[in-house]
């Protein structure tokens, strides 16, 4: 009975593979079975083909680093060590494709990009004085 349950153990063990999720296969970080079971239960389609789930992870995974690259300088320039919404507004306006992207989101506490309006600004009556400072230094 001893001999038998050995024979077994050694038996399943040499069988049994070490497991290894889709996301470490594809090498990414972002989980493919969740998205496979978000589109599973979503009723995208009737049928769903086994890289659909591998190149949508990649996709959000790839948007989600640029987007954590931008707002990390964002929130550096502005000498902070933690990324608050206000700098990844920053970062998604300031860049021209995540803006087009993400023109009709709101981020909440994201605030507005610094900017004044030209109508606002003085009028330039500095600029003709220089003009004509310009002018005699040509003439001398």
């Amino acid at each position: 009975m001893a001999g038998r349950g050995k024979a077994l153990g050694a038996g399943s063990a040499s069988a049994k593979k070490l497991s290894s999720s889709r996301s470490s296969k594809a090498g990414l970080q972002f989980p493919v079975g969740r998205v496979a079971r978000f589109l599973r239960t979503g009723k995208y389609a009737d049928r769903l083909g086994a890289g659909a789930p591998v190149y949508l992870a990649a996709v959000l995974e790839y948007l989600a680093a640029e987007v954590l690259e931008l707002a990390g300088n964002a929130a550096r320039d502005n000498k902070k060590t933690r990324v608050a919404p206000r700098h990844i507004q920053l970062a998604v306006r300031n860049d021209e494709e995540l803006g087009r992207l993400l023109g009709a989101v709101t981020i909440a506490n994201g605030g507005v990009l610094p900017n004044i309006h030209n109508t606002l600004l003085p009028k330039k009556a500095a600029a003709g004085a220089g003009s004509r400072s310009s002018v005699a230094v040509d003439d001398a």
